[in-house]
């Protein structure tokens, strides 16, 4: 197959390829380290990589990548229960670390190679098929332990080439994040994705604001975030002109991982004149959909088909939805080179994942516009709502209830009702705890915006809705607690 890494091949020795802070490695000295870490685990069949936001993680999955050795990456905050399922169940024969780390009891007599960022090696020719494993990402486990899916080289080259073609992402751009590494988001695209096209990362060890205006006041190009980091810029920009500034430079705004609110994506585009894109993928999945860049930033939607995907809608009965009216809702289904091959060691849930004829069921439930842009109206499993003979997608009332003046965050959920099926519940932080909206105030509030059916029966408030690493809100917890 082609290399994953052209750039690292006799491509631009002197420029820099990743920074972590005040760290940096040129694309010669990335060649190098990668290159000597290969050579050390070339006959292992699969490694873990303890996946911290420093240097070496990105290098140790270069490595890992180079070798032809399927990666692990493992999130640092897992607890040792969870911990102790993926490494059983992908069974590693050993895990890379930066230098010094500290690694759980859970790892017990694990064998260990510490990354040595300032290493040199030869890049070794890239031997591997197009079909074999590059990494195995473990899915967030709602109804059981977390499944490890199995990514192989051909998906992680076919979605990052389908968004160099979507945002005109050229080795020229230098990308800034502050993302988790043991993700598809902050991982694949966010490190994986530079490196691929020539270009550079800087990475924030830890997001901020203020990180990020200082990035892009020194060059970078681009932004990748979650919907929490792009809320937080939202409210910093009222007394923040300089990050207004900064943000406005930036040639791309990408938000993904979750649903950016439409009052957040409006009140970034007021201050900055440049409106956020978002992009639609699964870790099973990679990436599907796109806005972009030189299409229209429709907020509230994640754009249109990427070069090679193929996707559906379909109805409850597996009937395809043929109505472009964005209202008719179906379950999205995808089909492509962007696919994972399988969840490890689980041949019934990935049977049970495709179609007969190779469809996979995403679960996540969707409306497309006239023109192919599609709209993510939530999970089948927690944000359809059926409702008085409707079917109602919680992300449009959950724009709604944003765009109250008394509202901070909000998430709607259903429960059962005898009359209507379910009834709609709001869950809201206000904006003032001592003087939180009605019930009656935010039913109407909806009602003039959606329709009268899409009104929240129950409003319940909250100090803060719970999120995942990702800023993910967890709907089970809030029809748990």
């Amino acid at each position: 197959m082609s290399s994953l890494f052209p750039a690292l091949a006799g491509g631009p020795g002197e420029r820099v390829a990743l920074r972590f802070g005040p760290r940096t490695l040129t694309y010669g000295g990335l060649a190098g380290a990668a290159g000597a870490l290969a050579a050390r685990i070339g006959a292992a069949g699969r490694v873990a990589v303890w996946a911290t936001p420093e240097l070496e993680t990105a290098v140790a999955v270069t490595g890992a990548l180079l070798a032809g050795v399927a990666a692990v990456p493992l999130n640092p905050k897992s607890g040792e229960r969870e911990l102790a399922h993926i490494l059983a169940d992908s069974a590693p024969s050993l895990v890379l670390t930066a230098p010094g780390t500290e690694l759980p009891p859970v790892f017990g007599d694990l064998a260990r190679v510490e990354v040595d960022a300032s290493a040199s090696g030869p890049v070794p020719a890239e031997s591997a098929a197009d079909g074999d494993p590059a990494l195995i990402v473990y899915t967030s486990g709602t109804t059981g332990p977390p499944k490890g899916a199995v990514l192989p080289r051909r998906a992680l080259a076919t979605t990052l080439d389908a968004l160099a073609d979507a945002w005109r992402w050229t080795g020229d751009d230098v990308l800034v994040h502050g993302l988790p590494l043991f993700h598809v988001h902050g991982l694949v695209l966010g490190v994986l994705g530079p490196l691929r096209r020539g270009g550079s990362v800087r990475h924030l060890g830890r997001f901020s604001p203020e990180g990020v205006a200082r990035e892009l006041d020194s060059g970078a190009t681009m932004l990748f975030g979650v919907p929490t980091m792009y809320h937080r810029i939202a409210e910093a920009l009222p007394d923040d002109p300089g990050l207004a500034a900064a943000l406005g430079r930036a040639r791309l705004l990408v938000s993904g991982s979750a649903a950016l609110p439409v009052h957040d994506h409006e009140r970034i585009a007021a201050a900055t004149g440049r409106r956020v894109i978002e992009r639609y993928g699964m870790t099973e999945t990679l990436m599907n959909t796109s806005v972009r860049a030189d299409g229209e930033a429709r907020a509230g939607t994640v754009g249109v088909p990427l070069p090679g995907v193929e996707l559906r809608l379909v109805e409850e009965d597996g009937t395809p939805v043929t109505a472009y009216d964005a209202e008719t809702v179906g379950e999205i289904q995808v089909r492509g080179p962007n696919l994972f091959t399988e969840y490890l060691n689980r041949p019934d849930a990935t049977a049970a994942a495709f179609t007969p004829d190779g469809w996979f069921r995403t679960g996540d439930m969707a409306v497309r516009e006239a023109d192919g842009y599609v709209r993510i109206v939530g999970r089948k499993a927690t944000d359809l709502i059926k409702s008085g003979g409707y079917k109602i997608g919680a992300g449009e009332i959950e724009n709604a209830l944003l765009e109250h003046p008394g509202v901070r965050e909000a998430a709607v959920t259903g429960e059962p009702d005898a009359d209507l099926g379910e009834r709609i519940v709001a869950w809201i932080v206000p904006a003032d705890p001592q003087a939180p909206p009605s019930a009656g105030e935010l039913a109407d509030h909806v009602a003039r915006r959606l329709a009268p059916h899409k009104r929240p029966r129950v409003v319940r408030h909250l100090d803060a809705l719970p999120r995942n690493d990702m800023g993910k809100i967890m709907k089970r917890a809030l029809a748990d607690g």
